[in-house]
C-alpha cells in the first residue's frame, strides 16, 4: 500500500497564511479571560456567573467542533475559515457594549461558534500541506493558534488600558486582515486540499486496529491538559486582582508569559515529537509538567514569570502531537479528529473551569489555583495505555 504521506507537499507560503488565521482567530479566544474582571466588575457578575460566561464560550467554541468536523469530512468548506474568524471577531469585540449578563452570553456564544467552525477546517487543510513530516508542519499552523492565545490578554489590555473598556470594538480590525490574506490565495487553498483530500480518500487508508480506545483515552488526556491550561489561564487574572489586589495589568502579562511558554513548547515539542515517537513525548512531557508545577506556586517576582513560562512550554509542548495522533488513529476522518482534539477535549476540560469557580466562590481562589495541581497527574496515568499512532497508521 502506498503511504498517504506521498500525496501531501510542505507549503509553508499556505501554512503561513492560514497559521496567521488561526492566530487572530484565537485572539479572540485568549482575550476573553483578560476581560472577564472587567465584565465582572461593569455588571456586578460572581465568580460562578463569570465561570458561566466561559462555559459558555468552550461549549459553543470547543465542545461542539467535532460536528464541524464532521461537516467538513463530508464535503469542503474552506468558506469556514473567513466567515469563523469574522464570527469570532464580532462576538468577542463587542463585549464591552451590552449591560445585560444575557446578551453577553448571546455575543460569546457567537464569537464561539466562529472558533468552533474555523478550527477543524483549519487544521484539516493544513494537514494536505504538512509533508511527511506531519507534527512538525502541522506546527507552523498550531503555533499560530498559540501565539493568539498569548497575544489576545496583551491586545485586549493594551486597548481597555490605553482607550478604556468602551474601544474594545476596535479588535476586530484584525478579522478583516486575515479576510485580505485568505482571499489572495484563495485558489490554491481551495483547489489543492481538495485535490489532496480526493487522493487520500481514494487510499481507503485503513483505521488503526484498537484506535477508538486509544482515541478516548487520548481525549481524555487532553482533557486533562486543558482543564489545567485554561484554570490557569481564568483563575490566575482573579488571585492577583481580587485576592492579592494587583494591577490587571500585571495579572495579563503573567497569563500572556505562560502562553507565550507554550508557543515555544508547540514548535520544539512538535520537533522532538518526530524524532523521538509521538506516544513516548506525550509520556515524557505530561511528566515534566507534573513534577514541575508545584514550583508555580512557590515562586515570586520575576522568577514567577520565568516559572509559569516553564511550565506553559512544558505543558502545551504536546498540543500538535495529540492533534497528529488523532489524525493518525482516523485516518478516514481528519476533520472529526480535529474536531474531537481541539475542539470537544480541549472544550470539555473547560467546563472544569466552571467547577473551579464554584470552588473559589466556597473556599476562596488560591484553593481553586491549587486544586488544578492533580490534572496533569491524572492526564500522565491515562497517557501510559494510548496505543503508538505513528506505528499503528503504518501500512502493514
Amino acid at each position: 500500500m502506498t503511504s498517504n504521506t506521498e500525496h501531501r507537499v510542505f507549503n509553508l507560503k499556505i501554512l503561513l497564511i492560514l497559521s496567521a488565521g488561526h492566530l487572530i482567530t484565537d485572539i479572540y479566544q485568549g482575550a476573553l479571560p483578560a476581560i472577564l474582571p472587567f465584565l465582572k466588575e461593569k455588571l456586578a457578575l460572581t465568580y460562578t456567573m463569570t465561570g458561566a460566561i466561559m462555559l459558555a464560550s468552550n461549549l459553543t467554541s470547543s465542545v461542539i467542533q467535532p460536528l464541524f468536523g464532521y461537516l467538513s469530512d463530508k464535503k469542503e468548506k474552506s468558506f469556514l475559515l473567513p466567515a469563523g474568524c469574522v464570527c469570532a471577531g464580532l462576538g468577542l469585540s463587542l463585549l464591552s457594549i451590552p449591560t445585560s449578563y444575557w446578551a453577553v452570553i448571546a455575543l460569546v456564544i457567537v464569537s464561539g461558534l466562529g472558533v468552533a467552525s474555523f478550527h477543524p477546517e483549519g487544521y484539516k487543510t493544513a494537514h494536505f500541506f504538512t509533508g511527511d513530516k506531519m507534527a512538525a508542519g502541522m506546527s507552523v499552523f498550531s503555533v499560530g493558534g498559540n501565539l493568539g492565545f498569548a497575544l489576545g490578554p496583551l491586545l485586549s489590555l493594551f486597548v481597555i488600558g490605553t482607550y478604556g473598556f468602551s474601544f474594545l470594538p476596535g479588535m476586530f480590525v484584525f478579522s478583516l486582515v486575515f479576510l485580505g490574506m485568505i482571499g489572495y490565495t484563495w485558489g490554491t487553498v481551495t483547489e489543492n486540499s481538495s485535490s489532496s483530500a480526493g487522493k487520500e480518500k481514494a487510499l481507503e487508508i485503513p483505521t488503526p486496529s484498537g484506535a477508538h480506545f486509544s482515541l478516548f483515552l487520548l481525549i481524555m488526556t487532553v482533557v486533562m491538559r486543558s482543564w489545567t491550561q485554561i484554570g490557569l489561564m481564568t483563575y490566575i487574572p482573579f488571585y492577583y486582582i481580587d485576592y492579592l489586589k494587583g494591577d490587571p495589568m500585571y495579572a495579563g502579562k503573567l497569563v500572556s508569559v505562560f502562553l507565550l511558554g507554550g508557543v515555544v513548547g508547540t514548535i520544539i515539542g512538535s520537533l522532538l515529537a518526530d524524532r523521538w515517537g509521538h506516544r513516548k513525548f506525550l509520556i515524557l512531557s505530561l511528566t515534566a509538567t507534573s513534577l514541575f508545577f508545584p514550583v508555580v506556586f512557590m515562586a515570586d517576582g520575576i522568577m514567577l514569570f520565568i516559572a509559569l513560562g516553564v511550565f506553559g512550554t512544558l505543558l502545551i509542548s504536546s498540543f500538535t502531537v495529540t492533534i497528529v495522533m488523532a489524525q493518525q488513529l482516523l485516518p478516514k476522518n481528519l476533520g472529526v479528529a480535529s474536531g474531537l482534539m481541539v475542539g470537544f477535549a480541549i472544550g470539555t476540560g473547560g467546563i472544569g473551569v466552571t467547577i473551579l469557580g464554584t470552588i473559589a466562590d466556597i473556599y476562596g481562589v488560591p484553593t481553586a489555583l491549587q486544586s488544578i495541581m492533580v490534572l496533569p497527574v491524572i492526564g500522565l496515568i491515562l497517557s501510559f495505555p494510548i496505543k503508538d499512532s505513528a506505528r499503528a497508521s503504518l501500512p502493514k
